[in-house]
């Protein structure tokens, strides 16, 4: 069997020690990001998926926007201040990919499609997942490492006024990647008796 996706999925890691040593262009990564997220399925072609990309100054103020929304929902000075250690080592990285769904295909796949209604909601976000998943597996494959990251809802809407985002579009997931500057740690894995059946 040939196991090049396999091993494209197995140097898919989770990266928190990120860095601006970027060899690529800014316009070369947004370019393969868009290409995959085109050619990424979603149900009934709807292509639900959105993204804003960020570099310099816009994805730095991402990260300062975040650490200062977050001021208010961490007990102590001691957790704030951890906290403010790991946005910093988001804001590290060499850019930021900001995930979005388009709700209003989504509510018109809901008008358009009765019988399936209760089910785009759950379709949309397989298609983020699958998008995310895909331009992870890309950027390890080109030495850029990368992590996901959820701090939705509490900063959509200062991401939404400072990035000029429709309304329509909700966000998701943030994805701060860059050079690879430590490596993730070990991966365990759950046995494979509790996970998977085969039948025939």
């Amino acid at each position: 069997m040939n196991d090049q996706v396999l091993t494209a999925l197995k140097n898919r890691r989770s990266i928190y020690q990120l860095g601006k040593n970027v060899s690529q262009k800014p316009a070369d990564i947004v370019k393969l990001a868009e290409d995959i997220i085109m050619d990424s399925p979603t149900a009934f072609n709807g292509q639900t998926v959105r993204a804003v990309f960020l570099f310099g100054a816009s994805h730095d103020k991402l990260w300062d926007m975040t650490g200062a929304r977050l001021k208010s929902e961490v007990p102590t000075e001691e957790a704030y201040q951890r906290t403010l250690d790991k946005i910093n080592g988001f804001k590290a990285a060499f850019g930021t990919i900001l995930f979005f769904r388009d709700q209003d295909i989504v509510t018109q796949e809901e008008n358009d499609f009765v019988l399936y209604r209760d089910n785009f909601h759950d379709w949309a976000e397989q298609g983020q997942g699958g998008a995310q998943q895909a331009i992870w597996a890309a950027f390890a494959q080109n030495n850029i490492g990368a992590n996901l990251q959820h701090y939705n809802p509490l900063i959509d809407d200062l991401v939404a006024k400072e990035f000029d985002i429709p309304s329509n579009w909700v966000l998701r997931a943030q994805m701060p990647f860059g050079s690879i500057e430590g490596q993730a740690g070990e991966k365990e894995y759950l046995a494979r008796e509790d996970r998977f059946k085969t039948f025939g």
